[in-house]
């Protein structure tokens, strides 16, 4: 038992704390002074009068207690966050007490890196009913966001002292990288590097690629009937391959902590490149130093890689890391092939730049950065 108590305090003292407010201290100064006139006096009224207002505390206490007891709060989060992108959050409260109704109820939304959520208010909460309460979450760093839980408070039913509970609720987000438009010099330069051309080669597919004539071997479902009963001579329709083509992204993390605002910066780029690409169904690959994904497309592939950008690290560069990183660009085309654009926020053979350098297949394109 000796050792269960200091337990069973901590859990108490965790999740349950209170706080006087203003007018309680007004309030308890009045019963100190009631109290010393009947100690003094000996007046049975001014005794009365001390445990009535003494009884209030012991009230206040009871009815707040009993207001944030029995509440079920669950909390509703979208699948991704974006740094700088305010979002709906929302909180469902129900009191799940069968007889009592809970007043003056204010939650607010706690979490790490600091977090706080804006107090929302809630006038009563009937037995058996739930409210739904949303706020805008504006997450300002990219990352790991931790929400530990949600705190209820109320000064119900004098407001003389603010009780208040925490109900402990874990939950995990990742916030991405804010997106931003592209700057056109980066997208003059994906074209050059033939990101918006059409890809004409033999293949798989449903359109048109050319005809010629039946070879041994041919299949015969590739026939080309009209223009075989127009020339009297079997011809084998050809498709058009429908292969999309392929973008890598690198983000070299070998960055020293004096370009920790260039770095974000390349990661935030490398975002909206992966945003921009996606819209128009290309097969991306994303490497972050030595982390690499696999080719893909498509709005699951998308969210992979933006949780991607938004919990890589930077690294303090060193001779391996840094080796490691240029074997990664050099070898880009060979592993997997595509146009290869390097976002680098620097160098060592490069001086101080506020904007990260950008390279296609090579070669580089000044002054390619987002949109002011």
């Amino acid at each position: 038992m000796p050792f269960q108590l200091p337990t069973f305090a901590h859990r108490v003292f965790r999740y349950r704390s209170t706080r006087i407010t203003s007018e309680g201290l007004q309030f308890l100064i009045f019963v100190l002074a009631i109290g010393i006139a009947a100690i003094n006096t000996g007046n049975n009224l001014f005794y009365l009068l001390l445990a009535m207002m003494l009884s209030l505390i012991l009230v206040s206490g009871i009815a707040a207690e009993y207001c944030l007891r029995r509440l079920e709060v669950r909390r509703h989060l979208p699948d991704l966050l974006f740094v700088n992108t305010p979002v709906t959050t929302s909180l469902v409260v129900k009191n799940r007490k069968s007889r009592l109704t809970s007043f003056s109820l204010t939650l607010s939304d706690v979490g790490g890196n600091p977090f706080l959520s804006p107090n929302m208010e809630l006038h009563s909460l009937p037995p058996g009913v739930s409210r739904v309460l949303s706020y805008q979450l504006t997450p300002i760093c990219r990352g790991k966001l931790c929400l530990n839980g949600v705190r209820i408070s109320t000064e119900f039913p004098f407001g003389l002292f603010t009780k208040r509970a925490f109900y402990p609720m874990e939950d995990t987000l990742v916030v991405c990288p804010e997106l931003q438009p592209v700057n056109d010099r980066l997208l003059r330069g994906l074209f050059a590097a033939g990101y918006e051309q059409a890809v004409h080669r033999r293949g798989h597919g449903s359109d048109l690629y050319n005809l010629r004539l039946y070879q041994a071997g041919d299949d015969s479902r590739s026939i080309h009937w009209p223009t075989t009963a127009r020339t009297s001579q079997l011809t084998i329709r050809e498709t058009e391959a429908e292969e999309q083509r392929r973008a890598i992204i690198c983000v070299p993390t070998s960055v020293p902590m004096s370009h920790d605002t260039s770095f974000e910066r390349a990661v935030s780029l490398a975002a909206s490149l992966v945003q921009h690409l996606t819209r128009h169904s290309y097969s991306i690959q994303l490497r972050l130093g030595s982390e690499r994904s696999s080719f893909g497309q498509g709005e699951a592939h998308r969210l992979d890689l933006l949780r991607m950008l938004g919990l890589c690290e930077r690294i303090t560069p060193t001779a391996e890391f840094m080796q490691q990183d240029q074997e990664a660009d050099a070898h880009s085309e060979v592993d997997g092939g595509g146009t290869v654009v390097v976002i680098q926020a620097w160098s060592d053979s490069v001086g101080e730049t506020e904007l990260p350098w950008i390279r296609i297949d090579g070669a580089l394109i000044p002054g390619a950065a987002h949109v002011a």
